[in-house]
């Protein structure tokens, strides 16, 4: 028969997704007629509090329980419903994480390759000659650096004892300078004339 007059076209497949806003919109209807009930309840308590006891209490007591006994059965279905929405609630973050895992295990198996391809052109005896090659470059550089901070005009056999006495002669001329100049910024008069 299908073939003749095709099949009828496939709804898409439920999700998560789909089912636990399903559920919340069944629980939030239960809600709603447990509010209802409440406030029925209500208006037969007030009445009920208001009224002797007798045959009409009887009457209204006995409607007021009836009405109990759906709000409990109410509240039964709604909780039966809100187990469920945890139930896959629960399942739909396993999903997620399980997602996120696979993910994460993609990029490494990317990763892995792209490290191995990387890896692959790497020679380690080229390396290990061009650190050499540095070493000996570096060498060279310090050789030039020394030859470069030699000094010129100083000889090498300098006599220390000479290098002292001339340093002291310096010294003195310097403190002659300096009371000369200590003299003349004094007004004169203060001091015997030479």
């Amino acid at each position: 028969m299908n073939r003749l007059f095709g099949s009828a076209p496939k709804a898409p497949k439920p999700t998560l997704n789909s089912a636990i806003s399903n559920l919340d919109s069944r629980i939030s209807s239960f809600d709603v007629k447990i509010a209802s009930l409440n406030a029925e309840l209500g208006t037969y308590q007030n009445k009920m509090a208001k009224m002797r006891d007798g045959p009409g209490k009887s009457a209204l007591k006995a409607k007021a329980l009836k009405v109990l006994q759906r709000r409990k059965q109410y509240e039964s279905q709604r909780d039966q419903l809100q187990s469920q929405v945890w139930n896959m609630e629960q399942a739909q973050t396993m999903q997620d994480n399980l997602a996120g895992v696979m993910t994460t295990v993609d990029a490494m198996k990317t990763t892995q390759k792209e490290l191995k391809k990387q890896y692959g052109k790497v020679d380690l005896d080229k390396i290990e000659r061009m650190q050499d090659e540095m070493a000996d470059l570096m060498d060279v550089g310090n050789e030039i650096n020394e030859t470069l901070s030699r000094g010129y005009e100083v000889p090498d056999d300098v006599d220390e004892a000479e290098l002292d006495a001339e340093l002291e002669l310096l010294g003195a001329e310097m403190e002659m300078e300096g009371l000369r100049s200590f003299r003349n910024a004094i007004p004169q008069g203060l001091f015997p004339s030479d």
